[in-house]
């Protein structure tokens, strides 16, 4: 496969996931929020508690200022000291359990945005090769990072502000009812207006924000795809061009944006300024009205108007909420769809596998990356345990593409393989890879410790038998000059060698131990001294593992230095076996497509 092939997908410009209907809203919460039942309740506890404070507190006033108002400068002062200081006490209360319930909401979504988060990446990297090339790892990115952090607010706080702020609604609403049926009404039917004009509202902003999520995600592809190309791009002065590409991206989101604010925009001055005015306003005209008649003391008046006030508080905070729902629903479309996708590669119920080199079979296999596009076509032969076979053939030929079906990178379209007879497609992936280890000639370093670089970050390998593999690689005074050994942070390839950074991939397969060994043109960019020292490594690897047996190898090969040992050889051409033979029959057949390239080279004849 090509690289304008691989890349190809992911400049295909994909439309925007649908938002999620929010039906699908109360699973997720059930299945992130369920293990934190703890934290949950807590949480409800302190908005519960803070809304019976926030009802209780204007009763002590309106209490306060009916004796005022009655009695004058003869007002019982004890009394009077006993509301102040209840009041006092439900605010300051209040305010803690505010605190608390800040500190509950934060532990509850970090919590399950995390969970959520590390159940994307491993669903991610359970998802074939297919899907990882036709997205840019920026996609990715915003999809399991910005996407989960958009979401975090509602594991958080929008079922429990929600909640409460309807608890708080409804409470305020009771107390008016009860305190006057005219004005408790009244109150109801604007509380009723304002929720119709607020949902009105989210119907029309969710499409909006579904569309600038997609543009935050394309705008993440551009740079990361520009950032790790950016040796390339400043060589072949493309900054200009960048920037201009980056411009349009910038230019989009903002309009994506902008649509979208406007229907907050339109809630703003609806809801929180509109429709509360008008509600406001007759508030305070019923209880002018009332108190003129006598029909209300002066204390009910001001719980009146500090009621409708308080109105705003949960009517803000809902619209809000609603607000922050359009966002979350175009994020959770986008995690759902990514859920869904499953991976075509799929594990098998598992072999009973030894440790020795397997004999590979690779039965009449083929296989397409598109639809009508062959890479490989009836492809058959074995390998015998312990051989090694040198893989040759031109760019495109589909050498790289049958080391990918030996490690289960993709399945075959058609045909079998098998190791010691038994089909690939039967081991667990994990017992797969266990088994086979692969060096290619792009190394992938982590900016990790070079411990935990050789080891995958499994701590069950002692300390010896890393300083063992490194020294045998010829690496140990390497190793040493390093200030702080194994606990050296390496930051990816940077400051090191191409030959120690495929020698530190030799390691890893070391340490692994597999039967079979696939060799991706592990030498093909080195300078001749360093692929000498390389050629070494691969001599020990292929040597035996710990039970001293040779490992069962396939190399693709770009030099011919890298297969003067090899047992066998097989050209491709076109997806089809040229030839395949014993290495030593073929070079000795000067009829053959392999003795020609030893008289001729290589790469001579392979161009």
């Amino acid at each position: 496969m090509t690289a304008a092939a691989a890349q190809g997908p992911r400049r295909a410009r994909r439309a925007a996931a649908k938002p999620a209907p929010i039906d699908q809203l109360a699973p997720l919460l059930w299945r992130y929020l369920r293990p934190q039942g703890a934290r949950v309740a807590m949480l409800a506890l302190c908005l519960l508690g803070g809304v019976a404070l926030q009802i209780v507190a204007p009763q002590m006033t309106s209490r306060f200022i009916d004796l005022v108002a009655r009695f004058g400068a003869a007002a019982p002062a004890r009394r009077l000291w006993s509301l102040a200081g209840l009041f006092i006490a439900a605010t300051l209360i209040g305010q803690l359990v505010r605190l608390a319930g800040s500190y509950f909401s934060a532990s509850v979504g970090w919590n399950a945005a995390n969970r959520l988060r590390e159940d994307l990446a491993r669903h991610c990297l359970a998802l074939d090769m297919s899907f990882h090339n036709a997205r840019t790892p920026g996609e990715l990115i915003e999809r399991v990072d910005g996407d989960v952090s958009s979401l975090a607010s509602v594991f958080s706080q929008f079922v429990f502000q929600i909640l409460g702020s309807a608890v708080l609604l409804a409470g305020i609403l009771a107390v008016l009812l009860v305190q006057n049926l005219r004005i408790g009404a009244a109150l109801t039917l604007f509380s009723a207006a304002a929720f119709a004009v607020l949902f009105a509202s989210r119907r029309l902003g969710t499409p909006l924000y579904a569309a600038e999520r997609q543009a935050r995600s394309e705008l993440a592809s551009f740079v990361e795809e520009r950032v790790g190309g950016l040796d390339d791009v400043r060589a072949n002065g493309g900054g200009g061009h960048v920037v201009r590409r980056l411009e349009g991206h910038n230019d989009t989101l903002t309009a994506r944006g902008v649509r979208a604010i406007r229907v907050a925009a339109v809630y703003i001055v609806l809801i929180a300024n509109g429709v509360f005015i008008a509600g406001f306003g007759l508030a305070l005209s019923l209880g002018v009205y009332l108190f003129q008649r006598r029909e209300a003391s002066l204390g009910e008046v001001y719980l009146l108007i500090q009621y409708t006030a308080m109105l705003r508080q949960p009517l803000e905070t809902i619209g809000g909420q609603i607000q922050d729902l359009q966002r979350t629903m175009a994020s959770l479309g986008r995690v759902l769809e990514l859920q869904a996708m499953s991976p075509r590669v799929r594990p098998g119920p598992g072999l009973a596998w030894t440790g020795a080199s397997p004999r590979i079979e690779v039965d009449r296999v083929s296989f397409a990356y598109a639809e009508g596009e062959p890479v490989l076509s009836d492809v058959s032969f074995h390998l015998e345990p312990g051989a090694t076979l040198g893989l040759l053939g031109r760019t495109g030929s589909g050498k790289t593409t049958l080391t990918r079906l030996i490690c289960r990178l993709y399945d075959p379209t058609a045909g079998e393989i098998r190791f010691d007879g038994e089909p690939i497609a039967k081991a667990t992936l994990a017992q797969l890879h266990a088994h086979v280890g692969v060096v290619t000639q792009d190394v992938q370093l982590f900016q990790a410790s070079i411990r935990d670089n050789l080891t995958f970050f499994d701590s069950a390998i002692p300390d010896a038998r890393l300083q063992g593999v490194l020294a045998d690689l010829g690496l140990g005074a390497w190793l040493g000059r390093q200030a702080q050994g194994l606990d050296t942070v390496l930051q990816g390839s940077g400051g090191l060698s191409a030959g120690e950074a495929q020698r530190l991939a030799f390691a890893r397969v070391f340490l692994k131990s597999p039967g079979v060994v696939l060799l991706d043109e592990a030498s093909s960019r080195l300078d001749p001294a360093t692929e000498r020292l390389i050629n070494r490594a691969t001599e020990r690897l292929l040597g035996g593992g710990d039970a001293g047996a040779r490992r069962t190898t396939i190399i693709v090969a770009h030099r011919l230095s890298t297969v003067r040992r090899v047992d066998r050889i097989m050209i491709l051409e076109a997806g089809r076996i040229a030839e395949h033979g014993a290495r030593a029959a073929l070079a000795a057949d000067p009829g053959s497509r392999f003795s020609r390239l030893l008289s001729a080279g290589l790469e001579e004849v392979l161009s």
